[in-house]
């Protein structure tokens, strides 16, 4: 049994992800930076389930709890193999003329540099076994620049899609493969970070399948892009948005 390393897996995509690869025989690393209580609940369910996990807090926006968060898996016996990053934020929707340097910063360092800084530590631990895959999650906004709402958002993410294409290059002849998933519209609670809870509700009928994704849709995408079935791809992006 191998680590897989999932951030913000106490609700959302990450915690979709973090039951999924429990099911596939990983020990899940259950990273959350406030909710201390539902990253439990994620452990308790993947452990009555028959698998392994336990939860380790972090706030990857923080370059020294970065560390000492992957300081704790290296306490492990087992080794670590896949790292799903999928903790980020953003913040009530806005147009570009009223944002301001603080929330414009916090977003980068949360969703950009907070994702470098995991990459850099999973990429160490990797190299040395010479295998590894890597998961970034980005986001449909990447392409579509999420005007009049999160371009603030939508550029943190486009930074991450430019950061798994160097990086897919870099590592490849160490064995270790970076990806990329862009989630679109899925029912999550970060809509309600966006002052709008029921925006996907709102513009599903603008999507061509007319529906909005599942949590669980995307964690589908991310495992297999971590498993040997995905052996040959890196630097590569799947597109979950329903058409869009």
């Amino acid at each position: 049994m191998a680590i897989a390393l999932v951030t913000g897996a106490s609700r959302g995509i990450g915690r979709a992800t973090a039951l999924q690869l429990a099911q596939e025989g990983y020990r899940v690393a259950v990273n959350y930076h406030t909710h201390a209580q539902a990253a439990q609940d994620v452990v308790e369910q993947i452990v009555r389930a028959g698998g392994e996990a336990f939860a380790i807090q972090a706030d990857i926006a923080d370059e020294s709890q970065v560390v000492q968060m992957f300081a704790r898996i290296d306490t492990e016996a087992q080794p670590l193999v896949a790292l799903v990053n999928n903790a980020g934020i953003l913040f009530t929707q806005s147009r570009v003329e009223a944002l301001n340097a603080q929330r414009i910063n916090q977003v980068l360092t949360t969703n950009v540099t907070g994702t470098f800084l995991c990459c850099r530590e999973a990429v160490k631990r990797m190299a040395l076994h010479q295998y590894g895959a890597i998961v970034n999650v980005s986001s449909a906004a990447a392409r579509l620049g999420s005007a009049g709402e999160y371009v603030d958002y939508a550029a943190s993410k486009g930074a991450v899609d430019t950061l798994t294409t160097g990086l897919a290059q870099e590592v490849a002849a160490q064995g270790i493969r970076v990806n990329s998933v862009r989630p679109g519209f899925i029912y999550t609670d970060m809509h309600a970070s966006g002052g709008e809870a029921g925006r996907v509700d709102r513009i599903k009928s603008q999507l061509p399948m007319q529906r909005g994704g599942q949590p669980e849709e995307v964690a589908q995408a991310i495992v297999w892009l971590l498993s040997d079935k995905a052996s040959y791809v890196t630097g590569s992006f799947i597109d979950l948005a329903g058409g869009k």
